[in-house]
């Protein structure tokens, strides 16, 4: 039975083999891990995975046509799942430490990690996760300050985790060939991070700022703060500075500040 990926559901199949094999390289994975691939499509990565012998496999598949072929291709140690990870995000039922696949559909990949950033013990959810981005997507992911890319994405992602590009993937190595580069990332959880009550919290403070990254920041700062000129001195910030000059860790100190106020 031959399979038409779903434009809707921004199904592109990894179908290069020699990527496929680093990528289930990078996981890992020993025969005392429990394994999540999100997204498997017709299973050409859950293959080079099962090769390492976890001790748990869950697949995550929302289309229920290729959940048949998947049940036929792997026996009963792969537990598939036919859901919609938005509504799955916390899809570790253990409490064991998981590594996470994923090659996430574009429309989605952005929503699902911050869904993963909002879990509040993630260091004892996840030990790694190997995720496909979108190029333009991962670039925003790992950005650092001063650069045109650097923003919410990457000072949310930044927060609870490590994250280190592994390599950009040609279009020519998907089924259909997207018109987009992709690129490979490993997110793994810090041990400590910056302690921030709620991550909406956070969410709603670089929305703020960067609403308006070409304005000073003067104008976010007294947007939230009635005392916008003290808190600009603790944090001996220049309120002349323009959003996408600032450290992250500058905006989590003002993410405190504001949660003092709630």
């Amino acid at each position: 039975m031959k399979i038409f990926p779903k434009k809707n559901l921004g199904q592109n199949f990894l179908i290069d083999d020699k990527i496929l094999k680093e990528i289930a390289e990078l996981g890992k994975v020993n025969q005392n891990d429990k394994v999540i691939e999100i997204g498997p499509g017709t299973g050409n990565l859950t293959k080079k995975i099962i090769k390492f012998k976890p001790k748990q496999l869950t697949i995550v598949e929302k289309d229920t046509r290729l959940i048949k072929i998947l049940q036929n291709k792997f026996d009963t140690n792969v537990k598939i799942i036919n859901e919609d990870i938005l509504n799955f995000p916390n899809v570790n039922s253990t409490n064991e430490k998981v590594i996470i696949f994923g090659n996430l559909p574009y429309n989605i990949s952005t929503q699902l990690l911050v869904n993963w950033i909002r879990i509040n013990d993630l260091k004892n959810f996840c030990k790694r996760f190997i995720l496909m981005f979108q190029k333009e997507v991962a670039d925003r992911i790992i950005a650092e300050e001063n650069s045109n890319k650097y923003g919410r994405l990457s000072i949310l992602s930044c927060w609870k985790m490590n994250i280190k590009k592994i390599m950009d993937i040609k279009p020519e190595s998907f089924y259909p060939t997207p018109k987009i580069k992709s690129s490979l990332l490993i997110l793994e959880p810090k041990a400590k991070h910056y302690n921030i009550k709620n991550p909406k919290n956070l969410e709603y403070i670089t929305n703020v700022f960067f609403n308006q990254r070409r304005k000073m920041i003067k104008k976010p700062l007294k947007f939230l703060f009635k005392n916008f000129e003290d808190v600009a001195d603790s944090l001996s910030l220049d309120l002349t500075l323009r959003p996408q000059n600032i450290s992250k860790l500058s905006y989590y100190k003002i993410c405190s500040f504001y949660e003092k106020l709630l």
